[in-house]
């Protein structure tokens, strides 16, 4: 029967060095008894560990993919300098804020002392480290350039993280700003609607139609307002669940976004540019081509691109250039598919990819900017429309009163 392996946990630790000298620390492992035998081998003589809690802060922390771009980049550097595998391990989770992160590290150098490879480890985390990341370090490992793929990894996940937080800056901003106006007309029409309202049954007078559709609006929130809040927080549950679930709903959904003006074409230019990366990356690497096209259909980040580099990879499968598979599959655009002609003929496949990829990143990031340009003057005229009606609408009596008189 398998012995379940004891967890990681961070402990603080006092000591005395050589020159008798109090200190302490921080240090990630499995037991104390191998904290007190690392500070020995440092010359330390061990006193007080004691296991940390987490803090409150600590506790709403979690590994995020930047944390891995991190960690890539600078295993990277420290096995390039002739570090050590398993000492720019203790350096690279001495470094890190988040104690998962920490964690991680530790349990991947435990992994390998134990007589694994780096690429057998990391596929025990696939929740951190997905199946591209694993083949990569895994032929850097076999083709004895482990430091040069990790580069490229690196470079590869930083661009990577660099294109989603542009896409969701674009897309941020405009969704606060209409959750902002939505929320203030709910305070409108619950507070201060019903206030005019009492004043307006006093006038004895016909009421504008704009008025009275705002009251009866007013009316209809103080009455049912949980039953749309509930309703709301179940379409939102619902929606989740769905796209977690249902691969139909996505690809609807995806088919949808890309359909939409400006930011359909955020969606497509930045598609364009995962795929081209992703296989720049793998192709560079040494990865046989239609080892690649499986890993890059994951990591378009669209469902819609997924379907066509799988049929891209049937169709090179069959003999088909690359070039000509992408042309028949309808997706890609023509300057990507000459980009990949020109690598194709003149041996530079993985060159002509990343200038591809770098083509389309800078067209989204001037496609964000002008999409957050053009998006303040219509966001402004949303927020004058609906705050600015509820407004008018309250203040129309009075003006007509006011004529009257």
């Amino acid at each position: 029967m398998a012995v379940k392996a004891a967890k990681i946990c961070v402990y603080a630790w006092e000591g005395i060095d050589r020159k008798g000298t109090k200190i302490s620390g921080e240090l990630s492992a499995r037991n104390p008894a191998l904290i007190k035998a690392t500070l020995r081998k440092q010359g330390i003589s061990p006193g007080r560990i004691r296991k940390k809690s987490p803090s409150l802060s600590a506790l709403g922390k979690r590994i995020k993919a930047r944390d891995i771009a991190l960690f890539t980049r600078q295993m990277a550097t420290m096995i390039k300098a002739g570090v050590p595998l398993l000492q720019s391990f203790d350096i690279i989770a001495e470094g890190f804020d988040n104690p998962l992160m920490r964690t991680l590290v530790e349990e991947l150098k435990q992994d390998i002392a134990a007589g694994s490879s780096f690429a057998s480890a990391l596929r025990r985390k696939p929740q951190h480290f997905d199946e591209l990341y694993c083949n990569l370090v895994d032929a850097g490992e076999q083709a004895g350039a482990l430091d040069t793929l990790l580069e490229r990894v690196a470079t590869y996940k930083e661009k990577s993280e660099s294109l989603k937080a542009k896409i969701k800056k674009a897309m941020t901003y405009p969704l606060m700003v209409v959750f902002v106006a939505v929320i203030v007309s709910v305070i409108l029409l619950v507070k201060v609607v019903p206030q005019f309202e009492s004043v307006f049954r006093g006038f004895g007078a016909q009421l504008p139609a704009l008025t009275v559709m705002v009251i009866d609006l007013s009316q209809f929130m103080q009455a049912w307002w949980w039953m749309l809040f509930v309703g709301g927080l179940t379409a939102a549950f619902g929606l989740r669940h769905a796209f977690r679930t249902s691969r139909g709903f996505r690809e609807r959904l995806d088919t949808w976004l890309l359909k939409l003006p400006l930011v359909g074409t955020l969606m497509y230019k930045s598609a364009v540019a995962r795929f081209a990366r992703t296989l720049s990356t793998t192709f560079a690497a040494g990865v046989p081509l239609l080892d690649a096209l499986q890993s890059v259909a994951g990591a378009t980040g669209n469902i819609v691109f997924k379907r066509a580099v799988l049929r891209v990879r049937q169709d090179v499968s069959a003999g088909m250039q690359l070039h000509f598979a992408m042309r028949t599959s309808g997706v890609f655009p023509n300057m990507a598919i000459q980009m990949t002609a020109i690598g194709e003929e003149s041996g530079t496949l993985d060159a002509m990819l990343d200038k591809v990829a770098g083509f389309h990143e800078d067209e989204v990031d001037d496609l964000v900017d002008n999409l957050t340009s053009l998006m303040e003057p219509f966001i402004m005229v949303v927020l004058g429309v609906i705050v600015g009606g509820l407004v008018v609408a309250m203040y129309l009596p009075i003006f007509q009163l006011g004529s009257a008189i």
